[in-house]
């Protein structure tokens, strides 16, 4: 009886120990990857995403920009001036125009600037894989599905950022 106990004791413990060390090896290497959460942006009573609107001042030293009427405000078509560096990853809440885009393999969410982008978030839709790839002038998300393929391609290399949707 002493022997089985020992025995089951032993097996708990290393078992234990290996889901640990293994949750910690996985954890390590996917931190920082697309499958981190996607950052939620706080929508208005209008529908219209907080970029819409009036930022809060932001936490730096610069003076705030004067205040605008709707008629300054860009088109849709217009990208605002970004404050962050093209392709360095999320943005602040000052730099751009957030846009999403629905596919049906999923959502990409892209923040504009006038010089380059950077991507918010990326969700696949239900069944659907999704993978990123970024370079200094790009950004590609490939949402896959058996042999269905869509793609949002946001490129800046000769202008301001351009978002096209293929399927193929």
């Amino acid at each position: 009886m002493r022997r089985g106990l020992v025995a089951v004791l032993a097996w708990s413990l290393a078992t234990g120990a290996a889901v640990t060390l293994s949750w910690w090896g996985v954890h390590t290497v996917m931190a920082g990857t697309a499958y981190d959460p996607p950052r939620a942006l706080p929508v208005t009573a209008s529908g219209a995403s907080a970029q819409d609107s009036a930022p809060p001042a932001p936490p730096t030293s610069r003076p705030p920009a004067p205040a605008t009427s709707s008629a300054d405000k860009p088109s849709a078509t217009a990208a605002p001036t970004p404050s962050h560096t093209p392709g360095a990853g999320p943005a602040s809440s000052t730099s751009g125009q957030v846009r999403g885009y629905d596919t049906d393999g999923g959502r990409a969410v892209f923040d504009l600037g006038t010089t380059g982008a950077a991507l918010v978030s990326a969700t696949p839709g239900t069944g659907w894989s999704m993978q990123v790839w970024k370079t200094q002038t790009w950004i590609r998300v490939e949402f896959a599905r058996s042999t269905d393929r869509v793609s949002v391609f946001c490129d800046w290399h000769d202008g301001p950022p351009h978002v096209t949707v293929g399927t193929y």
